[in-house]
C-alpha cells in the first residue's frame, strides 16, 4: 500500500525559531504513533497535516496533495485537537449539527448522523440534554472524538485524545480506532500515554528538536539501533550457577540477581543473536529455566534510547 502522508525535507520555522527541521518520512496507512518530548515539533506536523500551517520549505503531502488551502482534501481529514474550542451553552446536538451542516452534510441526514456519532463515541444519550459547559474533561473529549468523525474522514488525526478519560473510557476508545482502522480509516494519534500506544500503534514516528529520530514499527526501529541491548529476567532454580555460565560464554553485558524470588536479570550484547544461542546455552548450563521476560521492548525503552 502506498504512504498516506510523505514529508520530503519539511522544515518549518517561527521567526529564528525551528519548528521542524529538514525531515523526510512516510506514513503508511493503518494507526500510527507520533512520540516525542514537548517542543519536538509534534503539534507543528499535526498543524501541517492538517492544513493549519503552511510548510517553510520542502514539501508534504496527505494523499499525494498538498493539504495547506486544499478544501477538498480537507474533507478527507479529520481532526481531534488537544485542546478545548467549544463554544459555551451549547449541547453536543447543536454543535455537532452546526459543523455537519457546514462539512456539506445534509439537513435531512445530519440529525440522524449526529446521534449516530454520539452513540458511536460513548457519550451517554442522558447528557445530551445538557450544556457542555457542565461536562467533566472526559466527556468534553468524547465530543471532540465526535466532532473528528462527524463528516467520515479518510484519515483521523488526534492530539492527546486519552486526556481526561478514565480506564474504562480509554478501553472503549482504543477498541473503536481499531475499529476504525479495520474499515479502512488511517489514524495519527498523538499521546504522552507510550503504554497506550505501544499496544494500539502499528507503526511509531519520533520527533525531538525538530527532526525524526525513528520512524517504522517497533520491531524495525529496534532492528535499526546500533547496540541495542536486551534486558531480560529469567526465573531459574539457580540463577548464580546460569550467570556464571552466560558469563563465560560471552555473551552478557551485565547482570543482577534476586537469590530470594530465583531470579536473573540480564543485559546481553547482541538481542538476536542470544535468542539464536539461547536453546543451546541453556542445554550446557545444566539449570532449569521455569520464564524468561524481556524488559527492553517496551515503546518508552525505544523512546528513550532514540531521545537520549
Amino acid at each position: 500500500m502506498s504512504a498516506i502522508v510523505q514529508a520530503r525535507e519539511l522544515s518549518r520555522w517561527y521567526g529564528i525559531v525551528m519548528g521542524l527541521n529538514n525531515v523526510s518520512f512516510e506514513i503508511e496507512p493503518g494507526l500510527t504513533g507520533l512520540v516525542g518530548p514537548n517542543g519536538a515539533g509534534k503539534s507543528t506536523l499535526i498543524q501541517i497535516i492538517t492544513g493549519q500551517l503552511q510548510p517553510s520549505s520542502g514539501d508534504l503531502t496527505v494523499f499525494d496533495e498538498r493539504p495547506w488551502n486544499n478544501p477538498r482534501l480537507l474533507k478527507r481529514i479529520g481532526y481531534c485537537p488537544e485542546g478545548e474550542a467549544i463554544p459555551k451553552d451549547l449541547r453536543p446536538l447543536d454543535w455537532l449539527k452546526g459543523l455537519g451542516l457546514m462539512s456539506g452534510i445534509s439537513e435531512d441526514d445530519v440529525g440522524g448522523r449526529c446521534e449516530q456519532i454520539l452513540d458511536r463515541v460513548g457519550l451517554p444519550r442522558e447528557h445530551w440534554s445538557k450544556r457542555m459547559t457542565q461536562y467533566s474533561k472526559g466527556m468534553k473529549q468524547r465530543v471532540k472524538l465526535a466532532q473528528g468523525l462527524l463528516h467520515g474522514p479518510d484519515l483521523l488525526v488526534l492530539d492527546e485524545p486519552m486526556n481526561g478519560l478514565d480506564p474504562m473510557g480509554r478501553q472503549e476508545v482504543t477498541n473503536m480506532l481499531k475499529q476504525l482502522v479495520e474499515q479502512g480509516v488511517s489514524i495519527l494519534i498523538s499521546s504522552h500515554i507510550l503504554a497506550e500506544l505501544e499496544s494500539l500503534c502499528q507503526s511509531i514516528l519520533v520527533l525531538n528538536w525538530g527532526r525524526v529520530l525513528a520512524s517504522g514499527s517497533q520491531k524495525e526501529i529496534r532492528s535499526d539501533l546500533k547496540n541495542w541491548s536486551e534486558e531480560l529476567t529469567i526465573q531459574c532454580d539457580a540463577p548464580e550457577k546460569l550467570a556464571r555460565h552466560f558469563f563465560d560464554a560471552g555473551v552478557l553485558l551485565g547482570f543482577d540477581l534476586d537469590a530470594q524470588e530465583s531470579l536473573l536479570h540480564i543485559r546481553v550484547k547482541n538481542a538476536t543473536e542470544f535468542y539464536q544461542r539461547f536453546t543451546g546455552l541453556l542445554l550446557g548450563s545444566d539449570v532449569t529455566v521455569h520464564s524468561i521476560r524481556s524488559q527492553s521492548r517496551s515503546l518508552r525503552n525505544i523512546y528513550d534510547k532514540v531521545t537520549t
